[in-house]
């Protein structure tokens, strides 16, 4: 089944990470796949831009299905192959809404973590003030205190939404990757860094991991500060 598949993909991007783990969760090992250069403005070629207008990543299709949206991507692959590997949604109602909620809150922690870290690459030089840029790094920070505050509540070696590995760490897990990347200090954030380091053992995450992070494993220090 996984033969039938396609994923174009970055090295790095949450986006692309999210259905990478979703497939290695599911045993969809196989897939066929192709790596792109952002850099290269490859996720703009004529292969992407067919099956994606956006020209943007993660593009997949399985069989003549198309879904590039992430979220959408890794949720169609749960409900088609429920009951293969680690299942990702869990059907008890209270379990079940705990992981809707943390899954989409992701979403505010990927926006404020990119206007943090992109800031000065997303907006021209002309346009650019110190006051947004300290703005947003404070908006980041008060996002990541909320989450350091839910595993508090949790006991230790918990995921996100309890002591099951689920579709919302499959969500979390490249955010929290990303920021420690550049440089988020894990004695600032003790339990996001416990999680951390337990998730990032996980074989879906080590299977997935972005490459180019291999290769170059000194990240950045653009969050030590923070």
């Amino acid at each position: 089944m996984a033969k039938q598949m396609l994923l174009y993909w970055g090295s790095g991007s949450p986006p692309c990470w999210r259905v990478m783990i979703t497939l290695e969760e599911k045993n969809l090992q196989g897939y066929q796949n192709k790596l792109l250069s952002f850099e290269k403005q490859e996720h703009k070629s004529k292969d992407v831009m067919d099956i994606n207008p956006r020209g943007q990543l993660p593009s997949f299709k399985h069989d003549n299905i198309i879904i590039n949206e992430s979220y959408g991507a890794c949720l169609y692959l749960e409900n088609q192959f429920k009951s293969q590997g680690t299942q990702l949604i869990p059907d008890a109602a209270a379990e079940q809404a705990l992981v809707y909620q943390r899954m989409f809150e992701v979403m505010t922690l990927h926006e404020k973590m990119a206007d943090a870290i992109f800031y000065t690459w997303r907006v021209p030089e002309a346009e650019r003030h110190d006051s947004a840029l300290k703005r947003n790094r404070e908006a980041l920070a008060a996002e990541l205190r909320i989450w350091e505050g839910y595993f508090q509540k949790m006991d230790s070696g918990s995921y996100v939404a309890g002591k099951n590995f689920t579709m919302a760490d499959v969500m979390f897990i490249p955010q929290i990757a990303f920021v420690f990347r550049f440089g988020l200090s894990q004695e600032k954030y003790p339990k996001l860094a416990e999680y951390y380091s337990l998730v990032k053992e996980r074989p879906s995450i080590k299977a997935s991991w972005p490459p180019h992070w291999t290769e170059n494993p000194q990240g950045s220090d653009t969050l030590k500060d923070l």
